[in-house]
């Protein structure tokens, strides 16, 4: 069964970096979209980037603009999100997810990782 593994989170200064992961695993399958979701406390979840399956389309929320930058390395079935310039409305629950397609069966699913938290210090 295919699953989602986010790392790279943890504590951070107002103005760091930290890169975040999400790797797939579980079985024989095609990677299309990916992306990245956050949920912070008392807010509701919402879209962060995605990445198409060429890695040639990408695509942020205003408040990623400039400072996020979502990548994939298909080899690895894995991606990432760069964050620079984090500030401490950044604190959140960082979620992956990806569409996905077992090459067995021909047939897609939308996947959710754990998700990782992110702080971000004043």
């Amino acid at each position: 069964q295919v699953q989602l593994v986010e790392s790279g989170g943890g504590l951070v200064q107002f103005g760091g970096s930290l890169r975040l992961s999400c790797a797939a695993s579980g079985g024989i399958f095609s990677i299309y979209d990916m992306g990245w979701y956050r949920q912070a406390p008392g807010k509701q979840r919402e879209w962060v980037a995605r990445i198409n399956n060429a890695g040639r389309i990408t695509n942020y929320a205003d408040f990623a603009k400039g400072r996020f930058t979502i990548s994939r390395d298909n080899a690895k079935n894995t991606w990432y999100l760069q964050m620079n310039d984090l500030k401490p409305e950044d604190t959140a629950v960082y979620y992956c997810n990806a569409e996905i397609q077992a090459l067995a069966t021909m047939a897609l699913g939308h996947y959710w990782g754990q998700g990782t938290q992110v702080t971000v210090s004043s």
